[in-house]
């Protein structure tokens, strides 16, 4: 069946890793049927954690889908993993999703997790609940938790629900403050309960507070609260609706994902407050002529669909979808917007974690998956060819922490690059590219995790093994005075020798590419030779006398020499410069160069002490700093890059993970004497390993 849009909820599950997002998830898809059992994390058989990585380290390292149908309604769950190196599935997410569940666990109050899973949809403008899991368990607290979330997001944060609890602290029931009505899990069944009379008076502060609420989302409903006249039910449901919609309520509930407390009253609320798909966030849209538009999302509409993640593992590749307009069937000719080409769909599926259910269409506003989309990538638009349209990309952060990775038997290297290929169409947040200079394959992501299990999915899924090592910095060389010297070669053999002779002026100067110039009077070298002779130096240049870098702003001035009208030739001249350049340039006062890069640090007011004591101990310079208006500062630096290898790590573990910066080359600068010794010590040592 497809699913009128009106009945469509598109919701994701965010906040810390471990708040018991995919445990809600699971008990969601429990108690309406979709699933006879209930899954655990810890055993490795929930619904949406599949991956082989996911249950062999229990957490979710990607986002999964699961479709979840309650009273005529189809409620997509989008479960995201918290653990910060994984964000890049969490943008995939809420692109597909109009309204945010906000998971925070009752025994941890605000996490940095929550922060950053709030920071997300502020900037979106996204609709949110917050659900306080784990309620029922060990040293769990609702209460510090909801007075944390009120202190922090002020009056916004209305409670829906007011919990039962022993002495112990753990909850054991809750109450539907909208509706009046208590109830506890029996054998993982909802029973109603009596209203407990202690709870009476705070069940009618909130919800005199919701009434209030409510009241400030109309005139007409303003009029009416002050006229002392009581709203009806539908009218409330409409009221609190708007104020969700508005931001200016984010409604609270709680439960227990494990004994399902909580979560038919959650999808209730799902249902009756949160946006349906055309009234979720607006998209923006790039026509063909570059111009851009506001994207309505309308069942009436031409075919329209958003690819938001892909899946390729042996079974082949998935493309997940969001209908923005129109509806999709099988074998329908659309135009990628990206590529210009005409694709025809393949097959159409739901998805269900890692399980398919074919479906013949996928309605406006649904979420599925389009099998076999080879020329597909995650953010593409596919359109009807009578309106072609580029919704914007997914915002992905820029990868700031680079290994360079190499196979643990030669010659396998090729493997891993197609590897890597495979896995960075599912997940683009990371890249691969081949620095030529130091001969290393260097990969990129947002933290050691990340390429963590980038490796171990090699492994599984390709069945090659690789090590991470350290990324070497791209040093250079240049000289600091004016050397002039001999080169000779000269070889006599049977028949023919060979003869060159050359003397060499080498002098610093500005320009980064060597300068070759010639002074030769009285054709002591014939003008024929002067290619060789460049030839040669420009080779010599590649590998500098202190560590073997690359020679830079170096001016190299032939002026004089000799040669054999038969032994000479272009061979003999080529090697004599060679001969010039190694025995000129040790002595003409050689350094290094090292790579500066520019660094922007945002961190919270709190950390910007710590961060700048660091940068000083990097040989880092400040050059600015900016404070953003919003607690945060943002400093400007530039910083060696060798000091940076290990920097995202670090400045997580000095900012618990609220910190994060950009990093890019600006230019060469003289290197210190102590960075160049050990600079030239490593070069030395890597010589000797090959």
């Amino acid at each position: 069946m497809s699913n009128s849009v009106q009945n469509i909820r598109n919701v994701c599950l965010l906040g810390h890793s471990g708040s018991g997002k995919t445990a809600l998830a699971e008990s969601l898809l429990f108690v309406t049927g979709a699933i006879d059992r209930m899954g655990r994390a810890a055993s490795g058989n929930t619904v949406c954690d599949y991956d082989a990585e996911e249950v062999k380290r229990q957490i979710s390292l990607g986002t999964s889908v699961a479709p979840v149908d309650f009273t005529g309604c189809r409620l997509n769950v989008l479960d995201t993993p918290g653990a910060f190196d994984f964000a890049g599935e969490v943008m995939e997410a809420l692109r597909a999703s109009d309204a945010a569940i906000i998971v925070c666990s009752a025994k941890d109050g605000i996490s940095v997790g929550l922060e950053k899973a709030w920071k997300y949809c502020e900037e979106r403008n996204m609709p949110r609940f917050i659900y306080i899991s784990k309620t029922d368990e060990e040293n769990s607290d609702y209460n510090a938790t909801f007075e944390a979330l009120r202190e922090r997001f002020g009056n916004k944060i209305a409670p829906l629900v007011v919990p039962i609890w022993n002495a112990d602290k753990k909850v054991t029931g809750i109450i539907d403050v909208l509706n009046k009505r208590a109830y506890e899990m029996q054998n993982l069944k909802r029973v109603e309960i009596e209203l407990p009379a202690d709870k009476q008076s705070v069940v009618e502060e909130f919800n005199d507070a919701l009434k209030e609420s409510v009241a400030e989302t109309s005139e007409e409903f303003m009029d009416k609260f002050f006229g002392g006249e009581d709203f009806t039910y539908a009218e409330m449901i409409q009221g609190l609706r708007q104020g969700v919609r508005d931001l200016s309520m984010f409604p609270v509930f709680c439960g227990s994902a494990v004994n399902c407390m909580g979560s038919l009253m959650l999808m209730d609320y799902m249902v009756d407050l949160l946006p349906n798909p055309t009234e979720g966030n607006y998209h923006k849209a790039t026509k063909a002529d570059g111009t851009s538009e506001e994207f309505v999302v309308s069942p009436g509409g031409v075919p329209t669909a958003f690819v938001f993640k892909t899946v390729s593992d042996q079974y082949g590749k998935y493309s997940f979808v969001k209908v923005l307009s129109g509806s999709i069937t099988p074998d329908l000719p659309m135009v990628n917007a990206r590529t210009g080409n005409t694709e025809k769909l393949g097959r159409l599926y739901t998805m269900c974690g890692k399980k398919t259910t074919e479906v013949k269409e996928l309605g406006c506003g649904d979420i599925g998956v389009i099998a076999k989309m080879d020329k597909v990538k995650t953010g593409d638009t596919l359109c009807d060819a009578r309106k072609v349209v580029a919704l914007k990309q997914i915002p992905f952060a820029e990868p700031c922490y680079s290994v360079a990775i190499v196979p643990k038997t030669r010659g396998q290297e090729d493997k891993i690059a197609q590897g890597l290929a495979r896995l960075n169409e599912e997940d683009p947040s990371f890249s691969v590219f081949n620095n030529a200079e130091t001969h290393q394959m260097v990969l990129s992501g947002a933290g050691d995790m990340q390429v963590d299990v980038l490796v171990a999915k090699l492994k599984s899924r390709f069945n090659v093994e690789a090590e991470l090592q350290p990324t070497r910095v791209a040093y250079r060389e240049k000289i600091r005075k004016v050397v002039q010297k001999q080169g000779r070669h000269k070889k006599q053999t049977g028949g023919s020798g060979q003869f060159g002779d050359v003397w060499i002026r080498f002098e610093p100067c500005e320009e980064e590419e060597m300068v070759f110039a010639e002074e030769v009077f009285g054709g002591s070298v014939p003008r024929n030779f002067f290619p060789a002779v460049e030839k040669g130096l420009r080779e010599a240049c590649v590998h500098g006398p202190l560590a073997g870098y690359p020679v830079v702003n170096l001016k190299a001035v032939l002026y004089d020499g000799s040669y054999h009208p038969v032994d000479s030739s272009e061979i003999a001249f080529k090697t004599a410069a060679q001969l010039a350049f190694k025995a000129a340039l040790p002595e003409a006062n050689p350094c290094l160069l090292e790579p500066v890069g520019e660094l922007k640090v945002t961190v919270p007011d709190d950390y910007v002490g710590d961060v700048m004591g660091d940068l000083s101990k990097r040989r880092g310079r400040v050059m600015g700093m900016d404070p953003t208006g919003t607690g945060e500062t943002v400093i400007a630096a530039e910083v060696p890059m060798g000091e940076m290898g290990s920097y995202a790590i670090e400045l997580r573990a000095m900012t618990q993970s609220r910190g994060s910066f950009t990093f890019n080359f600006v230019r060469y600068e003289d290197c210190p004497p102590a960075a160049q010794e050990k600079a030239i010590a490593e070069a030395k040592a890597l010589a000797e390993q090959q």
